[in-house]
């Protein structure tokens, strides 16, 4: 177990500098900030004194080096935009990011596995056939589609629901939360559903096509003619069988929820890192897109590790193959 964990993490951190070296080389090709930072009226003398300041004359190799040193304390340089901190910016806006990828995350997992469960052991009913119908339309339509259209009806029409910002939070230490205020909370609806809509419906899909799979299987029919329960055969067997490779996708998915929260706060002008990277983009601020992705790579590989021990939890043959080939 030890010697798996340090093997991944080994792979994480090849992983990481191969995710830094592509941002950081696809950004260099995005526009100049010295004249975004100078503006139009600048001499000669300015330009290349900014130059030399944000070592913007120093060769690319050296310029990577620097920052991955720089990123590795926690420094990802300065904001060509802002002219602040790159860290401080995204520390700012990490607990929106966070609060709106948890709430969309908690929605998708605790409404499409039971949906899934449902119409797997339900195939034939009305209910199941109207909740996969529904299903299509979250995983066909583009998510800033299905947010103007919840701001339509919710926002506008009925005027039940803000249709942009984060509302009022409250500061614990240097972390902002939304979950402790009426407002916050309204505020969430809207964006967490959005986000979590196309992930509920793939989730679901996803967890009843492996509960059809795994009911039709010889040792769930030998469980039932030993006389279980339906309850016991359903979830104490049938169910358990279908967490691995529900489990991959749900965490690719949450990895995904953190990634493309950018359309969502876009729609919603809700204030975190997405909203900041599109800013960026605009600006051709390379310090905060750099960071963005980075930290977005960091979220992906940690996630990953993380599914990866939850296989050894819930799928004792692997562990049982690893102690053979240790034994062998």
């Amino acid at each position: 177990m030890t010697a798996f964990v340090i093997r991944r993490l080994l792979q994480s951190i090849l992983v990481m500098l191969a995710v830094a070296f592509i941002a950081f080389a696809l950004f260099k090709f995005v526009g100049d900030p010295v004249l975004i930072m100078l503006g139009q009226d600048y001499t000669q003398e300015q330009y290349e004194a900014l130059v030399r300041e944000l070592g913007l004359d120093k060769p690319f190799v050296v310029q990577f080096f620097n920052y991955v040193v720089s990123a590795v304390s926690g420094e990802f340089g300065i904001s060509y935009r802002l002219a602040r901190p790159v860290a401080q910016l995204i520390l700012e806006r990490l607990p929106a990011t966070l609060e709106l990828s948890l709430a969309a995350a908690v929605l998708a997992l605790t409404v499409g596995v039971p949906m899934g469960v449902y119409t797997g052991l339900r195939r034939d009913s009305w209910l199941s056939r109207f909740l996969l119908t529904i299903s299509l339309i979250g995983v066909s339509l583009p998510t800033f589609l299905i947010g103007i259209l919840l701001i339509l009806v919710f926002a506008v029409l009925l005027g039940w629901l803000p249709s942009f910002g984060r509302g009022d939070v409250v500061r614990l230490g240097n972390w902002t939360t939304g979950f402790l205020t009426f407002s916050g909370i309204r505020a969430l609806v809207l964006p967490a559903v959005t986000l979590s809509l196309f992930q509920l419906t793939l989730i679901m899909r996803l967890v009843r096509s492996e509960m059809l799979e795994v009911l039709r299987t010889d040792y769930i029919k030998f469980a039932r003619a030993r006389g279980l329960h339906n309850r016991a055969v359903n979830f104490g067997h049938a169910l358990k069988n279908t967490l691995v490779p529900v489990i991959t996708i749900t965490g690719l998915q949450i990895g995904g929820i953190i990634a493309f929260a950018i359309v969502t706060e876009t729609v919603f002008q809700w204030p975190g890192m997405g909203l900041l990277f599109i800013q960026s983009v605009q600006n051709a601020d390379i310090p905060v897109m750099a960071a963005y992705l980075n930290l977005v790579g960091l979220f992906f590989v940690l996630i990953n590790l993380v599914v990866d021990l939850l296989y050894y939890v819930v799928d004792p043959r692997l562990r049982i193959d690893r102690t053979a080939v240790a034994g062998h």
